[in-house]
């Protein structure tokens, strides 16, 4: 009710007409009576406090977007400055400098007067006038000190920085140990940050300290509280004959689940048959986690405060306890489990002609891993089909139905990204051994196919029934940057058509023209950053990605928490128990779960990159003055990035350019010797010698120790020779080519 009253309150100052009022005018113009004055007076103050309105200094309200205001997340960056990320989506960032910071920091909650609106080519500009939210309370970096005071160093680089710590507040520790400072006082203008030492991580080259500094910088906990261990330990590790009431029993249909090696949590299995009239039946069957962990419990509570387990290089943060997400929960072979069954007729062209959506109890027969699945279908082992004879025709027929699945996605225009993910191999004490590209073979894609339908079928079906929900959206993407991205390709030679409403079928046509070609890697990259983030939402607003009306997440409840909300959700509308009452709980509560899940869901996907950025830097440590080959997969104002072939990324900084003097081509990205002529592009094979890998800022340079490599990159071609090079344009923002996001969200490199 609050929630509808407050929406009323906004539509109300988004009028044309409205000009911004004092409080006693609001009371007046919307006729609110005394006995309503005490709760009116709250939900303004909320509304304020959410940045939804503004309270001017003459005490006047109105929306901020009709007062030149930006209401968002601040993004800092490591030169000082930041960008104000709104929340109102498809509006652009607000660039803000140093000095109009007032004291906010990286990620904080915050209001940004519009100084300079968005031109052409320049972004729009601000200063920080309010902070409604503070986002660090504690700052993790490394400690140092002089002789009167200490200071930390943030180990994240976008908070600009260190923190001032007076003597009192060392707390013992010493110079280079990693170490959480609690701020007391925040940051002024031309004034630091205070703090105190509240907890030593350890010395920073201790085994281990690194990853753990960053699970402590975003806040992750391993340990579960102790009501949340004593509610999981209470669960019975058996399926009993009383919780099979009212079940589907399936467990004489034949079953598998397919992960990687190393995977504990099994919560999907699937099932095929062939029907008599040619379509195909797929079954997926999910881990009934909503039956052991129910609403409000303590598991509930704590699972939906960390939102999704986190998969880091060395080891996996859960949502839930192991007891459930390895044990009851896993669908473990030859046991009795219970699950969320989604029964699918297929025909010949992947359309779903009829589904079932039930509870069942299940058994698997078998857990099998992708590299076996690979193995029996295209490697034809002879030991493995021998082992596993029953499930042959199975595996071929999960094969031709996938392949029929991926074909109708793509031919709806579904957008394919490839980009390739590192696999990072440690030693028994954390330290990166070795680092070569994962492998995504048919067996992966068998699954992926499987819960991508599923997950339609689920969203479609909930969408008409009326239900509460929470939805997975990928909204379209903003007119003015695909329109900045298609003056980029043009320059590269190519184009999409519609950009004024750009269907994703235009996009996924241009990455198939620059499939293999050297350019291919720079246009996928800029094209994923001109799409919108996928998110969670309690509205269904589609999903452009992968050309679907309806999308949600269901497959994965033993490690988000989206999935577990709609499993409930789902049975209470089967059993016929969503009345209205219970409606209006669910609608009131899912949009701030759905918010606090996408935010949850940014900082794991943060913290795995980092993660992993930090172990390859590690592992290229050991190599400093070696020389290896890599191609140019980046060129900007400063230098080119090169990417070797295990995928590990370095900065070649013009600097570093010795030979020449190069000019920045900023039209078709590429750097051209003023004397020489030499032109380095997107795509040249170079040799590069690793000059320095460090390990504290995650950065790795490389230099040049020869000429490009392939012959078309040793002087320019004619129609370059007669174009006047564009200045090289210092300090301009570019793009970070790390880029590796799913749009269809986090896979955990398999599922959907």
């Amino acid at each position: 009710m609050r929630e509808q009253r407050k929406e009323r309150i906004l539509a109300f100052m988004r009028e044309d007409a409205y000009k911004p009022l004092l409080f006693k005018e609001l009371l007046m113009v919307l006729d609110v009576p005394k006995d309503d004055l005490q709760e009116f007076e709250e939900v303004i103050e909320e509304l304020e406090a959410e940045g939804r309105i503004f309270k001017t200094h003459k005490d006047r309200y109105g929306v901020p977007d009709r007062m030149s205001l930006a209401v968002g997340r601040l993004q800092g960056n490591e030169r000082g400055y930041g960008f104000v990320i709104p929340d109102e989506e498809g509006v652009g960032d607000v660039f803000i400098t140093a000095e109009a910071l007032n004291g906010a920091m990286h990620n904080d909650r915050v209001i940004a007067r519009i100084s300079k609106k968005t031109t052409a080519d320049k972004r729009s500009e601000g200063e920080i006038i309010r902070i409604l939210k503070r986002a660090n309370n504690t700052v993790v970096g490394t400690f140092e000190k002089s002789k009167y005071f200490g200071f930390v160093v943030p180990d994240n680089a976008r908070i600009s920085g260190d923190i001032f710590i007076p003597r009192d507040e060392f707390n013992n520790a010493k110079p280079g140990q990693k170490v959480i400072a609690e701020l007391v006082k925040w940051p002024e203008k031309r004034r630091n940050a205070e703090g105190r030492i509240v907890e030593i991580i350890g010395n920073a080259n201790e085994a281990g300290v690194d990853i753990l500094s960053i699970i402590k910088a975003h806040n992750f906990i391993e340990e579960f509280p102790e009501d949340v261990i004593k509610q999981a330990e209470d669960i019975d590790d058996s399926v009993t004959e009383e919780m099979l009431e009212g079940r589907r029993d399936l467990r004489g249909l034949t079953m598998v689940t397919i992960d990687g090696e190393d995977a504990k949590d099994l919560d999907d299995a699937v099932s095929i048959e062939r029907l008599a009239n040619g379509n195909y039946r797929l079954g997926v069957h999910i881990a009934d986690v909503s039956r052991y962990v129910t609403e409000g419990s303590p598991l509930d509570q704590e699972a939906l405060k960390r939102g999704t387990s986190v998969y880091l290089v060395d080891r996996v943060i859960p949502m839930l306890p192991k007891k459930l997400s390895n044990g009851i929960c896993s669908l473990n072979p030859q046991v009795d489990r219970l699950a969320f069954s989604v029964m699918m007729d297929v025909d010949s062209s992947g359309r779903v002609v009829d589904h079932e959506i039930f509870e069942s109890v299940i058994k698997t027969n078998e857990r099998m891993t992708y590299t076996n699945v690979y193995k029996i279908l295209v490697e034809n082992d002879s030991e493995l089909i021998s082992r596993y004879n029953y499930l042959i025709e199975d595996f071929k027929s999960m094969e031709e139905l996938a392949a029929i699945l991926r074909k109708k996605r793509f031919a709806r225009g579904a957008i394919d990204f490839d980009f390739e993910e590192a696999k990072i191999i440690l030693d028994e004490k954390g330290r990166p051994v070795e680092v070569r590209r994962y492998e995504i073979t048919i067996a992966n894609k068998i699954i992926e196919e499987f819960m991508l339908v599923c997950n339609e079928t689920v969203a479609e079906h909930f969408y008409w029934a009326n239900c509460p929900f929470v939805y997975r959206i990928h909204e379209d993407p903003d007119a003015e940057k695909i329109s900045s991205f298609n003056e980029f390709i043009h320059n590269l030679g190519y184009n999409v058509k519609g950009i004024n409403k750009i269907h994703p079928r235009a996009l996924q046509e241009l990455l198939e023209r620059v499939k293999g070609k050297r350019e291919e890697r720079i246009i996928s990259t800029v094209m994923l950053r001109s799409l919108q983030k996928a998110r969670y939402s309690n509205e269904n607003g589609g999903h452009f990605g992968l050309a679907a009306k309806y999308y949600c997440h269901f497959t994965s409840p033993i490690r988000r928490y989206p999935d577990l909300i709609i499993h409930r959700i789902m049975k209470e509308y089967i059993k016929g128990q969503m009345g209205m009452d219970r409606q209006e709980v669910l609608n009131s509560r899912l949009p701030g779960v759905a918010k606090l899940c996408s935010e949850r869901e940014r900082a794991s996907e943060e913290a795995e990159r980092e993660t992993e950025d930090l172990k390859k830097v590690e592992f290229m440590k050991q190599q400093e003055g070696e020389v290896f080959e890599g191609i140019i997969s980046n060129v900007t104002s400063f230098g080119m990035f090169i990417e070797l072939d295990n995928t590990i990324e370095g900065l070649v900084r013009m600097s570093s350019m010795e030979d020449d003097y190069y000019i920045y081509n900023d039209k078709q990205y590429y750097l051209i010797g003023e004397r020489s002529r030499k032109i380095y592009r997107i795509g040249d094979i170079v040799n590069v010698k690793l000059a320095r890998a460090d390990i504290a800022a995650r950065k790795i340079d490389f230099v040049l120790v020869e000429a490009p490599a392939s012959e078309e990159a040793k002087s320019a071609p004619e129609h370059v020779k007669e174009q006047k090079p564009a200045k090289i344009k210092r300090g301009k923002k570019t793009m970070d080519p790390k880029v590796k996001k799913n749009i269809m969200g986090k896979g955990r490199r398999k599922k959907s």
